[in-house]
């Protein structure tokens, strides 16, 4: 399904209390949104605070806290919960198991998008790992990227061309960055450029926690005829430090659920087309 019209409800906190939040009749997908928006819009929440609002056991509140930490999203304080740092990301070990349903269901819709025969390149994320993936079935394609793990994962298909940049190796995700790989991506002009990212805040700055990271995600940028962001929902109005531009520079957002209402106003504005698995 592709769309540039729906949108999604957020939480005013502030604007009536408790009556109107979701507690027990509404899912517990809703009830996590919520919980991050009060938590985003107040900086901290007590376990008491929360269960007030929502009128639910403070043993559910935890729960609710807890599973959300997992995810990445808050961070679980003794009586409470916080925002996450912006400087320092998750283990890729976990990264790579977060939401890999939605990351493969997002997967699965952009190679509807990418015909044989095409140039791509792809940068560093779990979710463009899984692209790859997704896109052994196609042929003949050119794939330039700085991943050696979507280089492996492509190199299974002995029709594709596969060109690695070369520069310095981050061990931990057998990623490539630095000035070579950079110089690299910028000989080149490619038909789509996948990309990941670790956060898109509410103005529709696209952010990430590793500055030379995001300088090959730039290039990329640069260097794509057109440039597909794809990212699962719990990157909306994540915290990140660096900034690697704004929503408006891509042509394509592929994600799980559709995005924050404000977000969607600013894509609908620049043109940015919106994709949802069916």
């Amino acid at each position: 399904m592709t769309a540039k019209t729906q949108k999604s409800r957020s939480v005013q906190p502030g604007s009536g209390g408790a009556q109107h939040l979701k507690g027990k009749r509404g899912s517990i997908a809703e009830r996590e949104n919520q919980i991050i928006e009060l938590v985003r819009n107040n900086g901290f929440m007590t376990i008491d605070e929360l269960s007030r609002r929502f009128s639910l056991t403070q043993q559910t509140m935890r729960r609710d806290i807890n599973r959300i930490s997992r995810k990445g999203l808050l961070q679980r304080h003794h009586g409470g919960a916080g925002m996450v740092s912006s400087i320092e990301n998750l283990a890729y070990s976990a990264r790579k198991i977060l939401c890999l349903k939605e990351k493969k269901r997002i997967a699965r819709k952009v190679v509807e998008m990418i015909p044989d025969k095409a140039s791509l390149c792809i940068n560093i994320g779990t979710t463009t790992e899984e692209v790859a993936k997704a896109l052994l079935q196609h042929r003949n394609l050119r794939v330039i990227t700085n991943n050696l793990n979507v280089a492996v994962i492509l190199s299974a298909n002995e029709s594709f061309e596969i060109i690695v940049a070369g520069g310095q190796l981050r061990n931990r995700d057998r990623a490539v960055t630095g000035q070579s790989a950079i110089d690299f991506i910028n000989q080149f002009k490619v038909d789509y450029g996948i990309i990941g990212i670790s956060g898109v805040d509410q103005d529709g700055s696209l952010l990430d926690f590793d500055y030379q990271e995001v300088r090959v995600a730039r290039a990329i940028l640069n260097n794509s005829r057109q440039v597909f962001l794809v990212t699962d929902h719990t990157k909306f109005s994540r915290n990140a430090v660096v900034r690697l531009g704004n929503i408006a520079e891509i042509d394509a957002l592929f994600t799980d659920q559709p995005p924050p209402a404000e977000m969607i106003d600013l894509m609908q504005s620049a043109g940015v087309s919106l994709h949802l698995p069916a």
